[in-house]
């Protein structure tokens, strides 16, 4: 087996020095080869032992980085479509059968308009600081060092006990093909392959993210043209509903309480957003990459959210019994996605709607193990969890991470089967409020930022993305999420048959938020004898980790102009004016 020297790591705390040369490119990027230990050809036990400490470890150490090496259009692609799942195929006709299909258009739109503020709050900080942790490391950084802590934990938990969940519906699709193989055994066979593409290279999670949300793209667009079509009058032999179902009193029904449930729906469709910024850590050019992902949100938003319920609204009627057979039984034939395809005349749609839903989940299972352990990382590097986790090998996969991760899902999982699955629901219930906690708080940090920013008389400028109508996106974002915690509250609360265990599921998140908070502040208080709890704002780390120093955005927006016009100026002398316009408007519309 020939053998590999092992490149050195190097320490990137700034960007500034590598982005003022060039924008990193594939031949820029650090490639780590494996290191090999030299050894007998016969010694075949220590060449197995090597050959598993490469692919696990490969060099790990604390010192290690991750590598920035996810292109803009990884970034971009799974801001439009990375969380797309079974929300939308599966989830969303529930919404419309509980209060009809204009409140759930109403609801989507809302909820709409809170994962859009969170986006653009956080990518404003994640385009100047891109570092893995994101608002973990914001709120440690600009808030105080218990809100990094409360909110990392959250987080990782939340990303890592949703395995299993992913995992089990994988297996009941793959069991619309073929029945014989049971649950546990196809959740083995799934999560095998997504965990070694993890180890291997975080190009690689970038790559299968990409295909995966083109896929799912492509298949809501696909959607929208042959549902509007059909409702149209458009399919022969299959006259459509046209606005029938918007009419004589079957928009609204069920009143507020019902309108009240849907953003239940809404919120679980549209979780996973700020995946984007997590990733911003390990993405080449994070100052143009970053804000490209953030602008593509809206559309996002618009496309694959508003129209697709939209659709859903106008072909189906909300007293039809698939609507809501299609969120709790995970069947693909109930699905509205298919159900709306096959009343248009596509009677192959169940297997397509099947296929494309095992690349929903296959994406979801790839973003857990890489939310989680980023996040993981991110905290140990931070002193918030074990220095172990804070090691990454040459590649640079934080292992420890991922393997602890793999282990919380595994034994999440077998809590689908002891007790007949009721660890495993409040394991669920667990993190279901964690994401509406992790998305208001976003807004807190954001607005500290910048009463930050503004103390140390720090320019606008400097920032690469600067977020619109400040401060009303980030205060827009704290409101929406108390209105939409009281709402689950309510929604749990009205729920039939009453259940005291519904409320108490539904607040278990919070009491693991403020437990997490409280604690840290007495462990900062009394055992690190620190008095000042908040961050003062004179003394926020604003320059560790940025992509430039203070006063580099305009010399390097001036610098990257003259680079341009000097290639588009070589370009027109070489005959090349079709690419220069093509490059142009590429500029124009990212």
């Amino acid at each position: 087996m020939a053998s590999t020297q092992a490149v050195s790591p190097t320490a990137s705390t700034s960007w500034s020095s590598a982005i003022e040369t060039k924008d990193l490119s594939d031949a820029t990027l650090e490639k780590a080869p494996l290191p090999v230990d030299t050894h007998s050809v016969d010694d075949h036990a220590a060449t197995k032992r090597s050959m598993w400490k490469r692919v696990l470890v490969g060099n790990a150490n604390p010192q290690n980085e991750t590598k920035r090496a996810m292109k803009s259009r990884h970034l971009t692609m799974i801001a439009i479509g990375g969380t797309i799942g079974t929300g939308i195929f599966l989830s969303a006709g529930s919404a419309i059968a509980v209060a009809g299909p204009a409140s759930a258009l109403i609801s989507y739109f809302i909820v709409g308009i809170f994962c859009y503020a969170v986006v653009i709050s956080l990518g404003e900080m994640a385009a100047y600081i891109p570092v893995s942790g994101t608002f973990a490391v914001f709120g440690t950084r600009f808030f105080s060092p218990a809100l990094g802590f409360t909110l990392g934990w959250n987080y990782w938990l939340q990303w890592s006990l949703s395995i299993p969940s992913e995992l089990t519906a994988a297996a009941v699709i793959l069991q619309y093909w073929d029945s014989r193989i049971t649950a546990w055994e196809w959740a083995l066979i799934i999560v095998t392959p997504i965990f070694a593409m993890q180890l291997i290279h975080v190009r690689v999670y970038g790559e299968s993210e990409y295909w995966f949300a083109m896929i799912k793209v492509l298949m809501i667009i696909v959607f929208i043209f042959v549902g509007l079509i059909y409702d149209w009058g458009g399919v022969h032999g299959h006259p459509g509903p046209g606005l029938s179902n918007f009419q004589n009193g079957q928009a609204f029904v069920g009143g507020f309480s019902a309108f009240a449930q849907t953003f239940v729906y809404a919120f679980y469709s549209y979780g996973g957003v700020e995946l984007v910024s997590l990733a911003a850590g390990e993405s080449a050019s994070p100052h143009k990459s970053v804000p490209r992902a953030i602008r593509a949100t809206f559309f996002r938003i618009v496309i694959f959210y508003i129209l697709t319920i939209l659709t859903i609204g106008l072909n189906i009627n909300y007293q039809d019994p698939t609507l809501l057979s299609s969120a709790t039984s995970s069947n693909v034939a109930a699905s509205p996605v298919t159900v709306v395809f096959q009343r248009a005349g596509f009677g192959a749609a169940a297997h397509v709607i099947n296929a494309v839903l095992l690349t929903a989940v296959l994406s979801a299972t790839n973003s857990c193990f890489y939310a989680s352990s980023r996040m993981l990382l991110s905290m140990a590097r931070e002193g918030h969890a074990p220095r172990i986790f804070g090691w990454v090998n040459g590649r640079g996969v934080p292992v420890p991470a991922l393997l602890l991760s793999l282990a919380v899902s595994f034994v999440t999982f077998l809590t689908t089967i002891w007790g007949e699955g009721v660890v495993f629901t409040w394991l669920l219930d667990l993190t279901g409020i964690s994401s509406l906690l992790v998305w208001g708080t976003v807004g807190v940090i954001s607005l500290r930022f910048r009463a930050a920013w503004r103390a140390q008389g720090r320019s606008l400028d400097d920032l690469p993305y600067r977020q619109p109508l400040f401060p009303v996106l980030p205060i827009a974002t704290v409101v929406l999420s108390i209105l939409m915690f009281a709402a689950q509250g309510y929604s749990a609360g009205i729920a039939q048959p009453f259940s005291p265990q519904n409320i108490v599921a539904t607040y278990l998140g919070l009491f693991v938020y403020i437990v997490c908070y409280i604690g840290y502040w007495i462990y900062e208080r009394f055992w690190l004898k620190q008095t000042t709890h908040l961050v003062p704002l004179m003394e926020v780390d604003l320059d560790t980790h940025a992509v430039w120093t203070a006063g580099g955005g305009a010399r390097m927006r001036e610098e990257e102009q003259l680079a341009r016009e000097k290639r588009d100026a070589e370009d027109i002398a070489q005959g090349k004016r079709t690419k220069v316009l093509m490059r142009r408007i590429g500029r124009y519309v990212a």
